[in-house]
């Protein structure tokens, strides 16, 4: 029996792992959705990058930075190369996670940034910044830990590590061409394709089962299902919250920030998804919603930073959020609002202001150490050109070339369908 419950709980995490790494592709979709489409081949092969190099740093590294013996509840320093470590199906479990707090980068720092600039900072990430956090919360002898510090499946250790580091890479990288006028007021710069964003937010709600469900790290049929209904319903509050909310705030149900409202619901929801009530997690959707528009305003008006994809907003400030919010909401006892007083929340800011302060300290030195050998940004003449031919020498739609030059020799849509996916040379010499 004890056999076949084992085989149970692994299978229960492998399908979680499965669901993780595939939230990968929706991350993809959001951020070539949300820019320009002659970036697009450049947001691909950056979370290609992120995973795979990630992973591998993660590897011989990060993980035992990360689950080692510890030093002083601070750092871990032992399992190298996994030397020692025999929980295989645990590990792999926690690259993905890794490689998914570091992937919050690519759509903050989209459209601008040099691709070794944003390798090596990937590699920083998954190396340290993340491990050091994910030590202190998940490790069982960190010092947050140690004070009560809850933090389920992330809020704080992936999203909030991941978007603090974005803020900091965006802001050190600057804005985007054009972003602002000499005036510094914000000129809007839309994304190519609203559709692919959308497909790549589904793909991020169905991975999240994976990524909040399977933290449970057993297939317990009690704790199992409150987790994947609390991750369901705060994601659905917060899409709804977000379109009444921005129909208020701009007249119109904004679709780029309807979407995020599902990740912002998401976000807040995964510190506390194992200890919160349904209406709770409705609660926490919902509250999100506002926090993520006037975030992403505040974030792009006020103190200039450019996130082309909202990555930020929806990680960090409703990563603080959901962090807190289990200090507001836990149903063990412990929860403000059940009877638990001050004492949680307190722990819960505490361990926000931790990872703040690290991450933006060791971010900010590592970008100026990677500066110091890689410029963190393409040319001027890079950016107006597109990253996808000048840094991957191919586009992403190649329709856009024929129906530019179709459209500048006045030739008709029969003529250009007819002449679909060929190269100019070859039309050239069919006419000849």
């Amino acid at each position: 029996m004890d056999e076949v419950l084992l085989s149970v709980n692994l299978v229960w995490v492998m399908l979680g792992t499965i669901l993780v790494f595939f939230m990968h592709a929706g991350f993809a979709m959001v951020e070539a959705g949300f820019t320009r489409s002659k970036n697009a081949v450049n947001i691909i092969m950056k979370n290609f990058l992120t995973i795979s190099l990630g992973g591998i740093i993660y590897f011989f590294c990060g993980y035992a930075i990360m689950f080692g013996d510890t030093a002083g509840g601070i750092i871990g320093t032992s399992g190298f190369a996994l030397k020692g470590v025999d929980d295989l199906s645990f590990f792999i479990f926690q690259t993905m996670f890794a490689a998914t707090g570091a992937t919050i980068l690519s759509g903050a720092v989209a459209e601008r940034t040099n691709i070794f600039a944003y390798v090596a900072i990937i590699i920083l990430m998954t190396l340290v910044v993340y491990p050091v956090v994910g030590h202190w919360v998940w490790s069982g002898q960190g010092w947050l830990t140690d004070l009560g510090f809850v933090d389920f499946a992330g809020s704080t250790v992936v999203h909030l590590t991941g978007a603090i580091a974005a803020f900091v890479a965006a802001a050190m990288i600057g804005p985007r061409l054009g972003k602002y006028d000499k005036n510094g007021r914000v000129n809007v710069i839309t994304g190519h394709s609203i559709p692919l964003g959308a497909l790549g937010v589904f793909l991020l709600w169905f991975g999240w089962f994976g990524f909040n469900g399977a933290s449970t790290l057993a297939a317990d049929p009690a704790l199992v299902p409150s987790v994947i209904a609390n991750t369901f319903f705060a994601a659905a509050a917060g899409v709804v919250a977000t379109a009444f909310y921005t129909k208020f705030r701009y007249g119109h149900i904004d679709g780029s920030l309807t979407l995020n409202g599902a990740l912002a619901g998401l976000v807040g929801i995964t510190a506390g998804a194992a200890n919160v009530s349904i209406i709770g997690s409705l609660v926490i959707g919902m509250i999100a919603a506002p926090l993520l528009v006037e975030g992403v305003r505040f974030l792009e008006w006020k103190l200039k930073v450019d996130d082309p994809v909202g990555a930020i907003a929806v990680h960090g400030i409703c990563g603080v959020w959901g962090t807190l919010a289990v200090g507001l909401f836990d149903i063990g006892g412990q929860g403000l609002f059940y009877g638990g007083g001050f004492a949680l929340l307190g722990v819960q800011a505490v361990g926000v202001i931790a990872t703040i302060a690290w991450v933006s300290v060791s971010v900010t030195a590592g970008l100026f150490i990677i500066k110091a050998f890689i410029p963190l940004r393409v040319t001027v003449e890079e950016e107006v050109a597109g990253l996808d031919i000048m840094e991957h020498g191919t586009p992403a739609y190649e329709f856009q070339d024929i129906f530019k030059s179709s459209a500048v020799r006045g030739e008709t849509f029969a003529h250009r369908l007819t002449h679909f996916g060929k190269t100019p040379n070859n039309v050239h010499e069919e006419h000849v």
